[in-house]
């Protein structure tokens, strides 16, 4: 089993998590988060509005879920394709392995 972690701008959110649940995983966990990469910081607003000022991180989202190896390649290639802009700051995703897991309701151990 391998665990998929993306992170993404929020605005692809709902494409990603599509994406992945189409490509055969079972489910996602999806994190909301703020980063700091190579994309440019969005300029917002002061409290009342008078001020503008570059925000010190980018809203992103973490999408992790945990797949078969067999379907590993077919779920980074679908969060590629849904994240996918050309531009800089359209995220990253990383592939580690898990070495076990364990149902806590059945208390079983696997993939199961």
């Amino acid at each position: 089993m391998k665990r998929i972690e993306a992170f993404v701008p929020t605005i692809k959110r709902s494409a990603v998590v599509n994406a992945i649940i189409k490509a055969g995983a079972d489910g996602v966990t999806l994190v909301e988060s703020r980063g700091r990469g190579s994309a440019e910081r969005p300029l917002v607003g002061g409290a009342r509005g008078t001020s503008r000022y570059i925000a010190e991180y980018n809203r992103i989202d973490t999408i992790i879920t945990v797949v078969d190896d067999s379907k590993v390649d077919s779920v980074t290639k679908a969060i590629m394709e849904a994240a996918h802009t050309g531009s800089k700051g359209d995220g990253k995703i990383f592939v580690v392995p898990v070495e076990k897991s364990y149902d806590i309701a059945t208390q079983q151990k696997g993939s199961a």
